[in-house]
């Protein structure tokens, strides 16, 4: 009986011990994830919301403590090109995207940084060793912008075309593409493309503001027929004021400009500053 009991005991010890062992390790497996998961967080909010500076900072520390973590040269690089330091993203991605663990996504951002720092050439390089089955939108992006340097209209028209295809929120791209049909001086194809940016993103006043500037190397200064703020229509006046006196029409221009001033809510510097120049007869 007491042999018995002993046995029981001993059993039942065990099973205690092994059930304390169990929830240990199972708090010591939940603590690590729980850490990881607030790490990832971590590293989300410094690459989004963050000062890119500080991110940066944050990245670097933390790839030299752990120099095996490739995420933490991707969010150091990353953060670089954020702080407009892209000399310094270059050196960090040459390095990343000849690591085993790097992805294609590694070359395309590798491209960006280059022709951030007008590396256009050496951009085109990278992009060319991404395979052709990596269809993004950012790829076709950096394609288009690559295409345009090399003045290569038919490749940047379908490389926008297709980059405006890849993505639900396409008025940047749609503007990019305005911005390439104004340089070649096909102003009634910028002025559709801002227009159709504007559709998307009644907010974007690059897009509102070329379009404006688009008409008015058509001859048409009256502003478009679009959604703008009190502010926006006084810089817009003062946008197509500026362009009518480049092109010669010092009075329309004139007009503008002071109508500008008059629409504006607050004091316009720019446009006053115009005006003087105008009066007396320095065209800026």
């Amino acid at each position: 009986m007491r042999k018995f009991l002993f046995s029981t005991v001993a059993i039942i010890a065990s099973s205690t011990l092994l059930v304390a062992c169990d929830k240990n390790s199972k708090s010591k497996e939940e603590k690590t994830v729980v850490g990881v998961v607030d790490e990832t967080n971590l590293n989300d909010i410094m690459l989004t919301m963050a000062d890119p500076n500080e991110a940066a900072a944050y990245f670097r520390d933390a790839s030299v403590k752990d120099p095996e973590r490739i995420d933490l040269k991707r969010g150091l690089a990353k953060s670089l090109v954020r702080a407009k330091r892209n000399e310094e993203a270059v050196l960090v991605y040459e390095k990343l995207v000849n690591e085993e663990k790097s992805v294609s996504q590694d070359r395309i951002d590798f491209a960006g940084a280059l022709i951030s720092s007008n590396q256009w050439k050496r951009a085109a390089e990278q992009l060319n060793l991404v395979p052709p089955t990596v269809e993004t939108y950012q790829r076709y992006r950096f394609e288009a912008m690559i295409a345009d340097s090399q003045q290569k209209w038919k490749k940047a028209d379908s490389f926008y075309e297709t980059a405006a295809g890849l993505t639900t929120q396409p008025s940047g791209i749609l503007n990019n593409w305005g911005y390439s049909k104004f340089v070649r001086g096909d102003y009634k194809a910028a002025e559709k493309l801002y227009l159709e940016a504007i559709t998307y993103d009644p907010k974007l006043f690059t897009a509102k503001n070329n379009l404006v500037m688009a008409r008015a190397q058509r001859g048409e200064f009256a502003l478009p027929i679009i959604q703008m703020t009190e502010i926006e229509r006084a810089e817009l006046t003062y946008t197509a004021g500026l362009s009518a006196i480049k092109q010669g029409k010092i009075d329309i221009g004139r007009g503008m400009v002071e109508e500008a001033i008059d629409l504006h809510p607050r004091h316009f510097a720019a446009a006053v500053d115009t005006l003087k120049a105008l009066n007396k007869n320095v065209v800026r």
